[in-house]
């Protein structure tokens, strides 16, 4: 099953990619590493705001972590033109706008962790961290950036 499917069955439509919202690109490449910038909680209705531990559920976090993941995805298909090229997602850097007492940071970023799983299966599988911010970039609940390794 190719990517694209294994997205069409988790009910995932990609979006365009987001242009970026300051001074850099959303992607660079360098041999066979695409390194992309960091991607926001923005869904199609609009960017997913709040701080977790205060006005946001765990579920809500992964939620926006989720989104991230997609976003993500957009940016490699963008990139590399075919999500068959990747060969392994292999670090994923999550950013969590997060209340002070608010520790399941990891859990949060699993969201999108496990739709790199789901989407490309033990390729999808990567190193990773997982961090608490005081505020992200307009009010987002979560920004991930990633590496990403292609044929």
């Amino acid at each position: 099953m190719s990517v694209l499917d294994r997205l069409k069955a988790a009910g995932v439509t990609l979006p365009e990619p987001r242009s970026p919202v300051a001074n850099y690109v959303p992607f660079v490449i360098t041999g066979n590493l695409l390194f992309i910038s960091g991607q926001v909680s923005a869904a199609p209705d609009g960017l997913i705001k709040g701080r977790l531990g205060e006005d946001m559920t765990l579920e809500q976090g992964q939620h926006a972590a989720r989104i991230c993941a997609i976003n993500l995805i957009a940016q490699m298909k963008a990139a590399l033109g075919d999500l068959e090229r990747v060969k392994r997602v292999v670090k994923l850097g999550g950013f969590v706008n997060a209340a002070g007492g608010f520790t399941d940071i990891p859990k949060v970023v699993n969201g999108c962790s496990d739709l790199m799983v789901e989407a490309f299966g033990d390729k999808g599988r990567h190193a990773r961290s997982a961090v608490a911010c005081p505020v992200l970039p307009m009010g987002a609940a979560v920004e991930v950036d990633a590496v990403i390794e292609f044929a």
